[in-house]
């Protein structure tokens, strides 16, 4: 190993404080580019280091089959070594800082089918139960309304209106939206109502604990997981699922994109545009389930 560069590698470790194993996939990317430079018959001379010289080692190496995360920390380990002669005056310019970071595929939000969301709604609970009422409410405003946890842990009693059939949320930078819902989320919220009557209400939150407390979100989180898990759901079943896939089910339905962004509240159409990917790849899986050409190429008749 170059001096200079197990010379930066204690610094990280001693000075920096950082953990012996993000040292050691330091060295290993450094090692691996001072070979990269020595296998051509160079010295490793890093003041003479080129941005091209970089792109050509993280070109091999995506021949060689290292994922664009990988790619992405080689760069850094560079970066960060450049930074630190910079800073002690042994190098004029940072060549790693000249090189674009390689570009990391964006997951596409996690959804839970509509048969899920209709096994929960559609089972039955003690309509007298204070707790299985509102925990169904819970699942049912997340599913047909979109709102985040936040929102609804602060949605306000006097903020839903049922004759009207809308509520008014508070939702990021304190920014109020309404969104509308249907009959059958009215009936269950005027159930909740009822029985909620009968609960020491210690705020104007809509939704209370039993002790008339406002909710909080592990309980929140619990209701969610249990009711969709319950009823055969897998994966990650959280409060942040049920409203993509509120917003996956929408778009499926016909929902205009700019209409979906203002029931989210989203502040700009990009971060709604992501639902239209989650609905193409839909799209395709039941083509390729329900073509006939798509079966016989690939689906059920040529398995």
């Amino acid at each position: 190993m170059n001096a200079t560069v197990e010379r930066f590698l204690q610094y990280l470790r001693h000075e920096r404080n950082l953990s012996q194993r993000t040292v050691d996939t330091y060295r290993r990317n450094l090692e691996q580019w001072q070979d990269q430079v020595t296998a051509t018959g160079r010295a490793l001379d890093l003041a003479s280091v080129t941005a091209n010289d970089i792109r050509e080692w993280l070109i091999d190496r995506a021949a060689r089959g290292d994922a664009p995360a990988t790619l992405r920390l080689k760069v850094q380990a560079l970066r960060a070594l450049y930074r630190y002669l910079l800073r002690h005056g042994e190098v004029t310019t940072n060549p790693a800082a000249q090189v674009e970071l390689a570009k990391l595929a964006k997951p596409l939000p996690k959804f839970v089918r509509e048969k899920t969301v209709d096994a929960v709604l559609d089972a039955d609970v003690d309509k007298d139960d204070f707790t299985q009422v509102r925990d169904r409410l819970v699942v049912m405003l997340f599913y047909e309304t979109g709102i985040r946890l936040s929102e609804l842990i602060g949605l306000q009693d006097a903020a839903v209106d049922v004759d009207k059939r809308e509520l008014k949320v508070r939702g990021k930078r304190d920014k109020d939206r309404i969104v509308p819902f249907g009959d059958e989320l009215a009936m269950w919220l005027t159930s909740y109502r009822r029985l909620r009557a009968s609960v020491p209400a210690q705020c104007g939150n809509l939704l209370l604990t039993s002790r008339g407390k406002p909710l909080y979100p592990s309980l929140v989180y619990h209701v969610v997981h249990d009711s969709l898990a319950s009823a055969g759901g897998t994966g990650k079943l959280s409060p942040h699922v049920l409203r993509h896939t509120f917003a996956t089910v929408m778009l499926n339905s016909g929902a205009e994109l700019n209409n979906v962004k203002e029931l989210l509240g989203h502040e700009s159409l990009a971060a709604t545009q992501v639902y239209t990917h989650v609905t193409l790849s839909e799209l395709q899986h039941n083509y390729e389930l329900a073509h006939p050409r798509a079966l016989k190429k690939g689906g059920y008749y040529g398995n």
